[in-house]
């Protein structure tokens, strides 16, 4: 009987890919694709999509497939956060993760040994009133993104949310040459603004029109042979069906308070499964946060792997499918549970452990058309 694997991704992809060695489930994540049996609203409740309800989720979908734990857990995009908290909370069911795109970030911080003592003045940074008074005068995506405004400028871009969805996936892969990332000095405007627009876009400009600005040319188009027409018709399809509030709600949560403080409960917890990351080596996400890639080491106790992929931006398991596929085959059947490797490293440890499921969490879907993206990660994997 073949043991399985479970990869957790995020948008369209519904079904599993069994070989002799692993199974890979793909689920949508709350909020994309299938998962949306009406378009979400504005309105909606926002606790499902709780960082906690995300974790519970994930760990519903392992029982109701009937495994007790999986071999790894693996997020892009949105997914990572989602893949690391459910390593961080339930180690004893996720035996090892994998965060693509997105840092391993550290659990919320609380004070130590404040009692009794004044409290200190701290003076709180308005970024996006500092974005606003620069010369150019700016605003950060993740803010946009949570307002109200931002689905139905996606969803009903004039564009229409096909050509709206190409121009994002080439303004932020290796295509654009614009994408030549490096870290940022720090958490300021100046700093920020050297961000690429899909971060840090114009003041008065919306996602749709800055998307509008960079659509890639008809020869660009033919070029992409990792993103066919017929490949995004998939994204385009379903995100019409559902517009973008579920995905949207992601960064809603982020700036709610009261979820927000749902994870004091986990202050200081680390990552403790082995973990390895995964980056295109032309993306911007390990730098847009200063500071989240340099303390990964202390997110995770266990971070047996740093790997940036040549050729790739910020949909590296679609743009290098079969650089990625080796390097998660690698660290699912090497993997040292009980050995952490410094930040740069590129080995994920020489003890064998047999992969049972592994879980795909992402924003991303994760098969072309649902078939020839399934190679990405099942083609080697079961070969």
């Amino acid at each position: 009987m073949a043991s399985p694997s479970l990869p957790t991704r995020g948008e369209i992809s519904s079904y599993r890919y069994r070989g002799p060695d692993s199974t890979w489930w793909p689920p949508d994540l709350r909020g994309y694709g299938l998962s949306v049996r009406k378009p979400v609203t504005f309105d909606d409740p926002l606790v499902p999509y709780s960082m906690l309800s995300r974790v519970g989720d994930v760990l519903g979908l392992v029982r109701a497939l009937g495994y007790e734990k999986v071999a790894a857990v693996v997020g892009h995009d949105w997914g990572g956060p989602t893949a690391q908290w459910c390593a961080r909370l339930r180690p004893d069911v996720f035996e090892s993760v994998v965060s693509m795109s997105t840092p391993f970030l550290e659990a919320p911080a609380l004070p130590l040994n404040t009692a009794d003592k004044p409290r200190a003045h701290t003076v709180d940074v308005d970024m996006e009133k500092e974005l606003a008074a620069l010369p150019r005068p700016r605003k950060h995506y993740a803010w946009y993104h949570a307002t109200r405004a931002a689905n139905p400028d996606m969803w009903h871009a004039p564009q229409g949310v096909h050509d709206l969805l190409r121009a994002q996936f080439f303004f932020k892969s290796a295509a654009w040459e614009g994408n030549t990332p490096f870290p940022l000095e720090g958490w300021t405007a100046q700093e920020l603004a050297k961000l690429p627009a899909y971060y840090v876009m114009d003041l008065n400009k919306t996602i749709a029109a800055t998307m509008a600005e960079h659509r890639p040319s008809p020869a660009q188009i033919a070029a992409c042979q990792w993103l066919t027409e017929a490949d995004l018709q998939v994204y385009s399809q379903e995100f019409t069906r559902t517009g973008f509030q579920g995905g949207l709600n992601y960064y809603r949560v982020e700036f709610d308070p009261a979820l927000d403080a749902e994870l004091n409960a986990f202050a200081g917890r680390t990552i403790d499964v082995p973990a390895i990351y995964i980056a295109g080596s032309s993306e911007w996400a390990p730098y847009q946060t200063p500071g989240a890639f340099e303390s990964m080491h202390t997110a995770c106790s266990h971070l047996v792997g740093i790997h940036f992929v040549k050729g790739a931006g910020h949909s590296l398991a679609e743009e290098q499918p079969d650089a990625v596929t080796r390097i998660l085959i690698e660290f699912l059947t090497t993997r040292a549970p009980g050995r952490r490797r410094s930040i740069g490293s590129e080995d994920a440890g020489d003890t064998p452990s047999a992969p049972r499921i592994a879980l795909q969490v992402s924003t991303e879907h994760l098969a072309n058309g649902d078939r020839q993206r399934l190679h990405l990660l099942g083609g080697p994997v079961l070969a």
